[in-house]
């Protein structure tokens, strides 16, 4: 195996690494999906005219694959809408008018943690997803049928995508909280071993860090090569374990648990506030936005809300992103709501959203020699366009990650990435 898997080099445009994040203020009102996460949609458990206070449970689901939802602000639910997410879901959304008081919620308790079911219970009870973007529910990532077999922790720091740095200063300016989440998952989980990998982009973090984990056994920083995408999961364990992880396991299978350094940060403050995840550290950046900023925002606020608060725009926003440039996904509009997994909201003029037309492939290879995995994503596009369902399955199409290396370096800008995605759809409906 090769010390360290393809991808490719992107413009890191770090523009706001300086600035720390500043709280916004409350929004006039708030519209809070009812799936924010991978997994079955929650259950609305309030309706028109309810009051609803700060960390109340307004969303829950007793699906296997779901996480509690809660208001992020004090006020009455003036509506229930049905919504459509960026990725096409359909669910419910409470749309509640705020008061401005933000009335904290009377029923909130800072949970004991004396095992590891007691951990689990937490997470959940916290609503708390993968916040580097996955949006994997963390409850169901630290309980693995092989808990046993599990001996290594992963704390994702890479924040590989260009533009986004909230995970960043999160590591410089709430450290304390990112270790004691550390902490308290090493312990539960019985690992011995913790890796905080970084990108070599940030020195700063990681030299904070490496000082900050001197003194805690069996914890460590790994400095990774600034490469997209390093941030992703099963590179990111291959970067700083060696492991692989197979088509088809998780990353438990390979003994590994990875978290998000926000996921654990929040998880430390909900063990000793008790206050579930009502808000989001985002970055809020791109040629259209006036005044790039790291932002505190409650969920459910409006891209326009948010827009506003960091100046306006600029220049009109052809392509507005909810993540980074190279895994994000374009929204329709700015009504769209924040979202837990979302940590950047990207506006761009007209010259950086040109859509590029493709043209024939020229069997140049770059997208063969860009791919983490090794995949072949010229002969991957050929298989969806001819709707060879076994050609896609022997491509392992359903390794492919979707970073978006091959499209990037593609000279003939063909659509590889969402023949991927795509051809992945095929073969679930031919399975169904």
């Amino acid at each position: 195996m090769p010390k360290s898997l393809q991808g490719v080099k992107v413009k890191h445009s770090k523009n706001t690494a300086n600035l720390k994040a500043v709280r916004m203020p409350v929004p006039e009102k708030v519209t809070i999906p009812m799936i924010q996460h991978m997994g079955a949609p929650c259950d609305l458990l309030v309706k028109v005219g309810d009051s609803v206070t700060v960390g109340q449970l307004i969303g829950d689901s007793g699906a296997f694959l779901s996480s509690p939802i809660y208001s992020s602000v004090s006020g009455t639910v003036t509506a229930i809408e049905e919504f459509i997410t960026a990725m096409g879901a359909k669910c419910k959304a409470a749309v509640i008018t705020t008061d401005g008081q933000q009335t904290v919620c009377p029923d909130l308790e800072v949970p004991q943690i004396n095992s590891h079911a007691d951990l689990v219970a937490a997470a959940r009870k916290c609503g708390l997803v993968g916040l580097g973007g996955a949006g994997f529910p963390t409850h169901i990532k630290l309980n693995p049928k092989n808990l046993s077999e599990v001996d290594t922790l992963v704390i994702n720091g890479a924040e590989c995508e260009p533009y986004i740095t909230c995970d960043m200063r999160l590591m410089l300016d709430h450290t304390d909280s990112l270790l004691e989440g550390i902490s308290v998952v090493k312990k539960y989980l019985g690992v011995k071993k913790v890796v905080i990998g970084i990108e070599d982009n940030k020195p700063e973090a990681i030299a904070k860090l490496t000082a900050a984990v001197a003194s805690m056994e069996g914890v460590s920083v790994q400095t990774l090569r600034s490469k997209y995408p390093q941030g992703a999961e099963k590179v990111l364990i291959y970067e700083t374990t060696g492991r692989v992880v197979m088509e088809g396991k998780l990353p438990a299978d390979a003994g590994v648990v990875v978290l998000n350094v926000t996921t654990c940060a929040k998880l430390a403050d909900f063990l000793k506030t008790g206050m579930p995840l009502v808000e989001k550290t985002i970055t809020v950046d791109g040629s259209a936005v006036a005044e790039p900023k790291n932002v505190i925002v409650p969920i459910g606020t409006s891209i326009k809300d948010i827009i506003a608060f960091c100046g306006g725009y600029k220049a009109e926003a052809k392509k507005i992103l909810m993540g980074g440039p190279m895994m994000g996904i374009a929204v329709p509009s700015d009504e769209f709501p924040l979202v837990k997994n979302n940590n950047a909201i990207l506006a761009f003029d007209e010259k950086e959203s040109r859509q590029e037309f493709e043209t024939a492939c020229i069997r140049c290879g770059r997208c063969l020699r860009a791919c983490p995995f090794g995949l072949a994503p010229a002969k991957l596009d050929k298989a969806y366009r001819t709707r060879n369902l076994q050609a896609l399955r022997d491509l392992k199409v359903n390794l492919c990650m979707e970073c978006g290396c091959c499209s990037y370096v593609c000279p003939a800008k063909r659509y590889l990435v969402m023949s991927n995605k795509l051809g992945k759809k095929l073969l679930r409906e031919a399975k169904n």
